[in-house]
């Protein structure tokens, strides 16, 4: 009976250290905004709130796998609004990203004008459209330094990644460097530091840029090392290998493509097929763009205006896909798309090309 006593008060121990373990703590995330989304173990949600200089780690409980079922909500806006008691014209859909623990989609979306409102959406694989509760759940808070201020506040935090056991938050600081990646242990500290300052050649603009902002990037190995694939406005694609990310250092990312220019890179995902493994790239004018990726460790920098619009790693264009603003891999052989139409927005559900 004692040796039963006692293996119950170890068994309780170990609960408890494991639940002090994961940093979190019950209780209202104060959010003021919802910029960006990324996902941990276990259905742990990030979510990047810019206006607060701070990122959150949310225990979402949806870890139990939803199924198989191929998501399609026509006018996913205008069910978003009913749900939040506005209209489609008051909600603006900033991320959206697949829990890979259950297969449940998130929208990170704003209610609301100017700083509007913050909300966390969920739809299901059922086509359910859920408002995420954030009143009294485990959640951790890990606040900016050192964030853009002003009108450029908004793009303190612009994507999110989580691998291994670390976040990796891009945006821009109130630095003289001021494109910045962080690399974030998870559990979070209380505070981030200053992060890596970024440096690219832009091709398209012919200079040294240090100021404009990662817009979108994804985490893949180049050669055996773990790389983070950035695009920035007009649209470069660099390589900025993780190991070179230290606190307050300045690292010179490479260009390895120019693909195209006066566009907006929206979101991307790296993903395999045939044996192969592509970038898929959504645009806010150049369409969806499915990038090949063995070259990416031999292609030669790019370190001069380019001669012709586009340059370096080559691309095709999926012209069927079109008015893609969001993407995520759903599985392994398929993608859910957010795509504006005439109508609004819909999601839907494609094979991977």
């Amino acid at each position: 009976m004692r040796s039963m006593m006692l293996i119950a008060a170890t068994l309780i121990a170990s609960a408890a250290t494991v639940q002090a373990d994961n940093g979190l703590t019950k209780g209202t995330p104060d959010l003021k905004s919802a910029s960006a989304l990324a996902f941990g173990p276990n259905g742990l949600l990030f979510i990047g709130d810019p206006q607060s200089a701070a990122i959150f780690a949310v225990d979402t409980g949806d870890a139990k796998t939803a199924g198989d079922k191929p998501v399609n909500v026509e006018r996913v806006d205008a069910k978003v609004a009913g749900l939040l008691g506005t209209t489609e014209k008051d909600v603006k859909i900033n991320d959206l990203k697949v829990n890979p623990a259950s297969g449940n989609i998130y929208l990170a979306v704003t209610r609301g004008t100017g700083a509007g409102t913050p909300a966390i959406v969920r739809i299901t694989r059922a086509d359910a459209v859920e408002a995420v509760s954030l009143k009294d759940v485990p959640f951790a808070k890990v606040t900016i330094p050192n964030p853009a201020m002003g009108k450029g506040a908004t793009t303190a935090i612009t994507n999110m990644a989580f691998l291994g056991d670390k976040l990796y938050v891009a945006g821009l600081s109130s630095e003289a460097f001021a494109s910045t990646l962080r690399v974030i242990p998870v559990p979070f500290p209380k505070e981030s530091d200053k992060g890596t300052a970024i440096e690219i050649y832009h091709g398209a603009h012919g200079a040294v840029e240090t100021r404009s902002p990662i817009r979108t990037f994804a985490p893949y190995k180049v050669n055996g090392e773990d790389t983070l694939m950035a695009a920035y406005t007009c649209t470069p694609l660099v390589k900025v290998p993780v190991s070179e990310l230290k606190p307050g250092m300045k690292v010179k990312g490479t260009t390895i493509a120019e693909l195209g220019n006066r566009n907006e890179p929206r979101d991307m995902i790296v993903y395999s097929k045939g044996g192969k493994d592509y970038i898929l790239m959504a645009n806010s004018t150049r369409g969806v763009m499915k990038i090949p990726t063995d070259g990416f460790g031999s292609a030669e920098a790019i370190i001069a205006r380019p001669a012709t619009l586009t340059a370096g790693v080559k691309y095709e264009t999926i012209a069927e896909l079109k008015g893609v603003e969001q993407l995520d891999k759903l599985d392994a052989e398929r993608a859910i798309l957010l795509v504006k139409t005439d109508a609004g927005f819909d999601l839907k559900t494609i094979p991977l090309p």
